[in-house]
């Protein structure tokens, strides 16, 4: 068994650690505790994949962003393992190219751009695009005729006429319908922009949302009148670019040529990280590597953005795992299952924490009841519970499924909880029914959402997710908590109630004969144990020489008193002769 003293030199190493590596990070790279008064920066991680065709050498070009308004690009990189990689420009479009002789197997090609929002970046690399010469076959000349001459009729400029052809869309359902069997509906507005020359072009913009994989780029209109210029939503008409919309492609151009390859696919990863206003953190590391200045990266940021996007949920974790042990061990509540309420606080950070209640109430409520039904045909554990993890699946697909029809989009995010884990948790709830009955799974089950409530809370909170990332010392920080909460062996503050009685009792007066109160006594009692703890134990066990004493003289007295009632003299000692 590790000693004490051993437990306590542990635990205060990894405490001092992981606060030195957290003041590191804070001196050396300037990153703040508290998410103040930061700026923004977006990282964004292109992903190209494609097969290779045969032998043939393989040339990419992917169309990477421009100078544009409310944002500064700060940096960009790309890693391919054996291709060459070079940035050119074609048509004033950007393009980064690579390029291989021989490409073997699942080829994979990754660019990566930071991008600062600025509001004071106003500058934009976007040229006029000439009007190209329209040629279009009937039916479709005519129905694009129609729609452009009542545009016309009740527009000003090209902003409003762009306006306009999107409402004649949408009004007459049977020209749309028409038309949209031989273009997109981008190209067709393009195309009708065109015909009533008008400057404009597709552009393609990325929607920024932290901590997102697998994103595809969206279609938007460039209007142009003169050198100005307006972006429009092809289906709703909205006019303008939100603050988090970064355009990919600017000028127009093919989006990804692939020579050499084919079933090419590109996708997109994006993080948002906060740094200071005076120096972000990434530009600070990027200057000292470029120095050559030896530093040390204790950041997860030096990863693809794919899996810091999965870190930065996994790094919360602790924090929930935290609060779990102080709210079982300090205050004494009951969950059902060690740590799920963990996996579903997670959970609640994906969806939200009403829709997370509302689909976690009415999973394993439904889960129940097919439970209990489960449990009249005697089946084993084993089928049992692959029954009612199928059956978990099935309830949170008509869940997504009927929400999705009525409108409820929110209902389809219950697919992030965990479904093994819900399964587990109903069987052990159907098991507490039938033993300890309802009440105790109404305590277990309670007590498991309030923790997954107070963990959602703690994981949801913008500091907390601003520490975890930044700052991986404060998982040995963590740790170090967890350990001294585990060597806890106190009462737990639910036990006091049930302890009152015995405190009243201590803290009152057990009879009249007694000078002082008996926490008075226990106390004093408790100070000379720790000054000689053997004290008590030499009292109870070892003789008084007075009552040896007194002993002794006891049983001879007893001795003579019987000799002479039986009228024989008092014993004498027998002398024994030693024998030659």
């Amino acid at each position: 068994m590790v000693s004490r003293g051993v437990f306590y030199v542990v635990t205060a190493i990894l405490f001092v650690t992981g606060i030195l590596l957290m003041a590191y990070q804070h001196v050396t790279f300037e990153i703040p505790f508290l998410p103040g008064e930061q700026r923004t920066v977006w990282q964004v991680e292109a992903k190209v994949e494609f097969e290779p065709q045969g032998s043939a050498p393989a040339t990419v070009d992917l169309v990477i962003p421009d100078e544009q308004p409310g944002f500064f690009q700060l940096s960009q990189t790309t890693a391919s393992i054996g291709y060459g990689s070079t940035y050119i420009q074609k048509d004033h479009i950007s393009y980064v190219e690579w390029t291989k002789r021989n490409p073997v197997g699942l080829q994979t090609l990754y660019y990566r751009g930071e991008f600062l929002q600025d509001a004071n970046a106003t500058r934009s690399a976007m040229i006029v695009p000439a009007i190209p010469e329209v040629v279009i076959t009937e039916p479709y000349a005519t129905a694009i005729g129609e729609i452009t001459s009542k545009a016309r009729e009740r527009s000003s400029n090209p902003f409003s006429f762009t306006v306009q052809v999107i409402s004649e869309l949408e009004r007459q359902s049977e020209i749309r319908t028409l038309l949209l069997q031989q273009y997109s509906r981008a190209e067709l507005i393009v195309n009708i922009l065109h015909y009533a020359k008008i400057p404009a072009r597709i552009v393609h913009v990325l929607d920024l949302e932290d901590g997102r994989r697998n994103r595809t780029l969206t279609q938007r209109i460039a209007v142009f009148e003169g050198t100005h210029y307006e972006i429009f939503d092809p289906l709703s008409g909205a006019s303008g670019i939100k603050e988090n919309q970064l355009i990919w492609n600017s000028n127009g151009g093919s989006l990804l040529d692939v020579q050499g390859g084919r079933n090419a696919r590109l996708s997109f990863s994006i993080i948002r990280t906060s740094v200071p206003v005076a120096q972000a953190g990434v530009l600070k590391v990027m200057t000292e590597k470029a120095q050559g200045n030896d530093v040390v990266s204790l950041s997860i940021e030096a990863l693809p953005l794919e899996e810091q996007s999965l870190f930065k949920g996994i790094l919360l974790l602790p924090i929930g795992v935290l609060i779990v042990v102080f709210l079982r061990i300090i205050i004494g509540i009951k969950t059902s299952g060690t740590f799920m309420p963990v996996l579903i606080a997670m959970a609640f950070l994906q969806t939200s924490l009403l829709v997370g209640l509302i689909g976690f109430v009415s999973i394993v409520c439904i889960g129940l009841i097919v439970r209990s039904w489960l449990s009249h045909l005697n089946l084993l554990l084993v089928a049992r519970i692959s029954a009612v993890i199928i059956v978990v699946i099935a309830i949170i697909g008509s869940i997504s499924l009927i929400t999705y029809k009525i409108g409820l989009t929110e209902g389809i995010k219950v697919t992030f909880f965990p479904m093994i884990i819900l399964s587990w948790t109903i069987e052990r709830m159907s098991i507490l029914w039938e033993e300890e009955g309802y009440k105790e799974v109404l305590k277990q089950g309670g007590g498991s959402l309030f923790v997954a409530v107070c963990a959602f809370i703690a994981m949801d909170s913008a500091v907390i997710q601003h520490l975890t990332f930044n700052f991986l010392g404060l998982q040995l920080v963590i740790l170090a908590i967890v350990l001294i909460l585990g060597n806890y062996t106190g009462f737990r503050l639910s036990e006091l109630k049930r302890f009152k009685p015995l405190v009243d009792q201590i803290n009152g007066t057990l009879n009249g004969d007694e000078q002082e109160h008996e926490y008075v006594r226990l106390k004093r009692e408790l100070g000379e144990l720790k000054a000689n703890p053997r004290a008590f134990d030499q009292e109870n066990t070892a003789p008084r020489s007075s009552d040896t004493t007194k002993d002794t003289a006891s049983a001879s007295a007893t001795d003579t008193a019987s000799s002479t009632a039986d009228g024989k003299a008092p014993a004498q000692p027998q002398q024994h002769k030693a024998q030659k």
